[in-house]
């Protein structure tokens, strides 16, 4: 079986995947989900510390090699994208709720204990760049969230097929899968980890 490195977004915690982290032991794997000193903005680099067989984003910002999180905004064409989705949805994409942009489609206990857990982000880490030449050199996988109203799905799409190469599986979820269809989203990496071991 596999040991799998959960990372939680910026502001998150590890608790994020407490549920997708059940489905995975139940599967007998091993399963990290660290709270990262993302409000630390004397946090070094994860991703550059261990060697790992496998990397899957999962409703994520896919970085460039040398870019500031600050300026992947523009560079991807979010804003213009977040804008095209709103137009099309009543202005659900891009709301300043929580509750509407995040947290749709859990129960409203569960998105409130989420919110309660949330930190603030280093500036440091905001807008340093990414200290790689290049993204790790491993099989990559991506997970989009068709009814993802942070990161829109054909934003996202996009985005993957220019910096990953490669076309995303996908989840009927919003933002937060991990939480909303956490054992939707367990299998799927229980089959990655199947199919990398084949």
């Amino acid at each position: 079986m596999a040991t799998f490195a959960l990372i939680h977004g910026g502001g998150d915690v590890g608790w994020y995947w407490h549920l997708v982290e059940a489905v995975l032991r139940e599967r007998g794997h091993d399963v990290v989900a660290p709270d990262l000193p993302c409000d630390d903005d004397t946090a070094t680099l994860v991703a550059d510390r261990l060697p790992v067989d496998a990397l899957v984003y999962v409703a994520a910002m896919v970085p460039a090699p040398g870019e500031r999180p600050a300026d992947w905004w523009e560079n991807t064409g979010y804003p213009q994208a977040v804008e095209e989705q709103a137009r099309r949805d009543g202005g659900l994409t891009g709301s300043d709720d929580p509750f509407v942009a995040y947290y749709h489609g859990l129960p409203r206990a569960l998105a409130e204990e989420a919110i309660s857990r949330e930190r603030s982000e280093s500036n440091a880490a905001y807008t340093t760049r990414l200290p790689l030449a290049s993204l790790p050199a491993v099989p990559t996988r991506c997970v989009v969230c068709t009814d993802d109203r942070f990161l829109p799905a054909p934003f996202l799409r996009r985005v993957v097929a220019g910096r990953l190469g490669v076309v995303p599986d996908e989840i009927d979820a919003g933002h937060c899968v991990a939480l909303s269809r956490p054992h939707e989203l367990g299998l799927l990496l229980d089959g990655y980890s199947k199919s990398l071991a084949s």
